[in-house]
């Protein structure tokens, strides 16, 4: 059963682009349905940790925002950090489930229990689903939406959603 799910940032919970603003700061844009499903997900006492290879004020207040407390940016070496909050949380990477959309989630996806992509990632990721939506476009939703009826939480899912 899945406990844990890594997530990226850039091109699974954004669509990839990053704006900056005349005064430099920098604007990402989120889909409020994969906030949704993460809330729920946390809900059932699962775990989400994001770890992404760049550093962003607006992923921290993302993180802040659906209560994630797993936040790890700025990571060159996205399989050795799930490793670390794996042992830290006494779960295993056949507990674990990833999203990722680049060469750098690569060894990261093949280690995990169950691994997706989003529509638009890089053709060469190996994964065992890739999903039918784009990143920043609620592919994270239907990743959490699968990985429910993998584990068989249809009835804790809706009774969260009633």
């Amino acid at each position: 059963m899945i406990e844990i799910i890594f997530l990226d940032v850039d091109g699974c919970l954004t669509d990839g682009k990053i704006i900056y603003s005349s005064d430099k700061s920098e604007i990402k844009e989120f889909d409020v349905k994969d906030g949704a499903a993460i809330e729920a997900w946390l809900k059932l006492g699962k775990k989400i940790a994001i770890i992404t290879g760049r550093t962003s004020p607006c992923v921290e207040l993302r993180a802040k925002d659906l209560k994630i407390d797993l936040l790890f940016q700025g990571v060159k070496d996205k399989l050795s950090c799930a490793k670390e909050i794996l042992e830290k949380l006494n779960l295993s990477f056949e507990q674990s489930a990833a999203i990722g959309d680049y060469l750098n989630d690569k060894e990261l996806l093949k280690a995990v229990a169950l691994s997706f992509k989003p529509k638009d990632a890089h053709k060469s990721l190996e994964v065992d689903y890739t999903l039918s939506k784009k990143g920043g476009k609620a592919a994270v939703c239907e990743m959490i939406e699968l990985i429910i009826e993998k584990n068989s939480m249809q009835r804790q899912w809706n009774e969260l959603w009633q």
